[in-house]
């Protein structure tokens, strides 16, 4: 019971009104007076309680009995089921004589406002190869070179430079550690995906993994005759993914929302020189000391076997490759030199 804050009688002060004209002989009037409210009240649940007992003096919902313009539940299947047909709400409307809003109402109780909503989700399928080198993700992705900061920046859309060109991010995850490698190339022609598995598979050799498989999409470089004889002269197996199906490929396509989130614009760079040398301190960042929700919130590194973890050595090489002389990226690492990169700064929007 929602009782108000001025409410004269409770369901207990009910019972105790009814109770004191019952059984101690006090009229209407008097019990009314005692418990400040009005003699037709005290009537009114006196009533109530010789019709249903103690239960008929709890609130009762404010509901009418009958609501003549309500929507028959009969109406309401008949909507639903025609909804299971694929039918448009429009249409449902019109078939079973409502309007659009009455149908759209039932639709959004049952679930079905969209017709991607007739079809069952698919159950997501989750996986992870158990050893670093099981299994490579390679992907790209197009970026848009900079010449000056410009609408990303300014936020006028307008303020935009045309004729720029694109640059191409080649990214690659291993699927156990979700250790990355990335590259800007100038495009994605099969010569710089070929030079691109080469560069990953040596990085990962510097840190003693053996890349056995590879899974790619459906590009005309990773398709290509040249791409295969790399995987076949690198002893690597390749796979592809389903067509438009890139949950295939899940893990690289998160990873690069990752770096164009904190790496690609979440900064403000002078010019595309800035935002490639930044890519080296953002992956040396996501290997080494960015937590991981998908292992558990641990960085990608510490999930090498301990007989590959030099890490004394192996993070030393990692951070002298980082500052590429006297660059600074923004994820440079306290106590490293700072240098003409550090002009960097994040952007408002991000």
């Amino acid at each position: 019971m929602n009782t108000h804050k001025h409410a004269r009688l409770t369901y207990a002060r009910r019972i105790e009104m009814v109770l004191e004209m019952i059984e101690g002989g006090l009229s209407a009037a008097q019990a009314a007076e005692r418990h400040l409210v009005t003699p037709p009240t005290a009537r009114k649940w006196l009533s109530r309680y010789l019709a249903a007992g103690e239960a008929a003096l709890a609130d009762a919902s404010s509901r009418p009995a009958r609501s003549p313009r309500s929507l028959e539940p009969g109406k309401a299947l008949l909507i639903v089921e025609l909804r299971r047909r694929s039918m448009l709400q429009r249409q449902i409307a019109k078939a079973v004589g409502v309007s659009s809003a009455t149908v759209s109402r039932v639709l959004a109780r049952a679930g079905l406002s969209k017709l991607t909503d007739l079809r069952p989700s698919e159950p997501v399928q989750r996986y992870e190869h158990a050893a670093p080198g099981d299994l490579l993700h390679i992907d790209t992705k197009k970026l848009g070179r900079i010449e000056r900061p410009s609408h990303r920046v300014t936020g006028n859309r307008r303020d935009s430079v045309d004729g720029a060109g694109w640059e191409m991010l080649f990214v690659a995850i291993d699927d156990h550690a979700r250790i990355a490698f990335t590259a800007m190339h100038p495009d994605e022609t099969k010569a710089q995906a070929v030079q691109f598995l080469h560069d990953a598979v040596a990085y990962y050799a510097r840190l003693g993994v053996q890349v056995r498989r590879l899974l790619t999409d459906n590009g005309s470089a990773f398709r290509s005759r040249d791409f295969a004889l790399a995987c076949q002269a690198l002893g690597i197996q390749h796979k592809f993914t389903r067509a438009y199906r890139p949950q295939t490929n899940g893990k690289a396509e998160r990873f690069i929302q990752s770096a164009l989130r904190e790496w690609a614009y979440g900064w403000t760079y002078q010019n595309s020189i800035e935002r490639t040398a930044a890519l080296s301190s953002w992956q040396h960042h996501y290997n080494w000391h960015r937590p991981h929700s998908g292992i558990g919130g641990l960085a990608p590194m510490s999930r090498l076997p301990p007989s590959r973890k030099n890490l004394l050595q192996v993070h030393r090489r990692s951070i002298s490759r980082t500052l590429y002389g006297s660059l600074r990226s923004p994820y440079s690492m306290p106590g490293e030199p700072t240098g003409m990169l550090g002009t960097a700064r994040p952007i408002a929007c991000c």
